[in-house]
């Protein structure tokens, strides 16, 4: 199994403090997010990390690392979402199966090695605004029917994607649609694949976002045990 982790964002929300550090390099508690989330992997064959907004550093973090020996950088030359920033690692990706996760959020270690024991699955977690977030729907066996962008009038709980993919190779061979905002979505991807064949829904225990500087904050006193 090979690892994406998607790290080109330049995290606007986060902004002054991203102006001259990358968001996945921000520290939570003495180390980079990144270090996290590279430390928190199940064993990898090959670690692909996406880069674009001071690609450099990231690079450097990563040569300094030792986490994951075999890792290399894809550079995405002109973001244009999360589908694109996945479709960029086609030629570096060298095994059948590729877990690719958001470079700024934690996730926990046992919630990713869970994720690793199926085929094809997605990561999520439950929130009580559903309307910020993209949202699961399951069929009866619990495999994913739909992801739906910020719906409006659930009721809360529900389940929402935090980011975490497993895809077969094939994956690369779609094709992903412009989305409305111009970009080519990550979730696309998920729905051709769930119209083939069984998508698993994994619920995470342990999410903890870091989108905005009111996050970042909280991270650095909040629990991050299960993480480690």
């Amino acid at each position: 199994m090979d690892a994406i982790i998607l790290a080109a964002g330049k995290g606007t929300r986060l902004r002054p403090h991203t102006e001259t550090i990358p968001k996945p390099l921000l520290d939570v508690q003495g180390r980079p997010i990144l270090d996290w989330i590279i430390g928190a992997l199940p064993p990898v064959d090959r670690l692909v990390v996406v880069v674009n907004y001071l690609a450099e550093q990231i690079e450097g973090y990563l040569a300094k690392q030792t986490h994951v020996k075999n890792w290399t950088t894809v550079r995405q030359a002109e973001p244009r979402g999360t589908g694109d920033a996945l479709m960029s690692c086609r030629g570096a990706v060298m095994s059948d199966r590729v877990m690719v996760l958001n470079g700024d959020d934690l996730i926990g270690r046992a919630d990713l090695a869970k994720l690793a024991t199926v085929p094809m699955g997605i990561l999520t977690h439950p929130v009580n605004e559903p309307e910020h977030y993209g949202i699961t729907f399951r069929n009866p066996d619990g495999t994913l029917e739909k992801i739906v962008e910020k719906p409006q009038g659930l009721t809360p709980p529900q389940l929402a994607n935090i980011g975490g993919y497993m895809f077969p190779r094939s994956v690369f061979d779609l094709t992903l649609p412009l989305s409305p905002r111009n970009e080519y979505e990550i979730t696309d991807a998920v729905s051709q694949l769930a119209a083939k064949g069984p998508f698993h829904v994994v619920a995470a225990n342990y999410w903890l976002p870091i989108g905005t500087i009111d996050q970042w904050t909280a991270a650095q006193t909040a629990d991050v045990s299960a993480a480690k």
